[in-house]
């Protein structure tokens, strides 16, 4: 190959390496070219299945930042799975095709920058499709939609029970303050009357009192009243 052609075969696996959201690679000795070529269409839109020369390869990985990443991988005949499309379709695409035939041995590869060995790959196949993902995440979002609007559509009625509770605990507070304050009101009359009363139940007490101060302030002196009769008697004076 001549230089010119090297150079230009770099350039584009790094352009792929660089615009690609992961890239997977596997070993095809052993698979036909009939094979290769299922495998190439049962992976469609999501992935183009190429092969590569290790040395130019190497190249491409170190001018697209990655050469670390696929360090141990370019070794015997090597081919790359460049994904544009869903991540976790194309890992299903490659677990799939490597079951129904052997020859297919997945080495690793880089997922969104990130190093990836081949049970990690393995584990991406059995996650959901991003599809499926989607639908998901969309019932998800529906259900909780549904539920704030069952729940805006009862704030109504639960205000208004609220309403109607609150007005009937004041309408009772009420009541039991009216009842309160008429209670001493009605007692006055009664205390008022008794009140009253009092002197006039007393006042026989004084009589006597004042009938002993009249009688004694009546009843003369014993002893001025025996002069008085000394003098008028005749058989004194002699």
């Amino acid at each position: 190959m001549a230089r010119a052609e090297k150079v230009a075969a770099v350039a584009e696996l790094a352009e792929r390496f660089q615009s690609s959201s992961g890239a997977v690679l596997a070993e095809y000795r052993g698979l036909t070219v009939a094979q290769l070529a299922d495998l190439r269409h049962s992976l469609g839109e999501q992935a183009t299945f190429s092969v590569v020369k290790n040395t130019l390869t190497k190249l491409a990985a170190a001018e697209a930042g990655i050469a670390a990443e696929l360090e141990g991988l370019l070794s015997g005949p090597s081919a790359i799975a460049f994904v544009q499309g869903d991540v976790v379709e194309a890992a299903k695409g490659l677990r799939d095709f490597a079951k129904v035939n052997p020859a297919l041995v997945i080495k690793g590869g880089v997922i969104d920058g990130k190093s990836m060995s081949p049970s990690e790959i393995e584990r991406l196949a059995d996650l959901e499709s991003r599809e499926v993902l989607l639908a998901m995440l969309a019932g998800a979002m529906k259900a909780s939609m549904a539920n704030a609007a069952a729940t805006l559509n009862a704030l109504p009625v639960q205000m208004a029970r609220l309403a109607g509770a609150l007005q009937a605990k004041l309408e009772a507070e009420g009541g039991a303050t009216a009842q309160a304050d008429a209670a001493p009101a009605g007692a006055a009359p009664a205390e008022a009357a008794q009140a009253e009363a009092a002197p006039a139940d007393t006042a026989p007490a004084d009589t006597p009192e004042s009938g002993t101060d009249q009688a004694s302030a009546d009843t003369p002196n014993d002893e001025t009243a025996a002069p008085a009769a000394a003098a008028e008697d005749p058989s004194t004076e002699e």
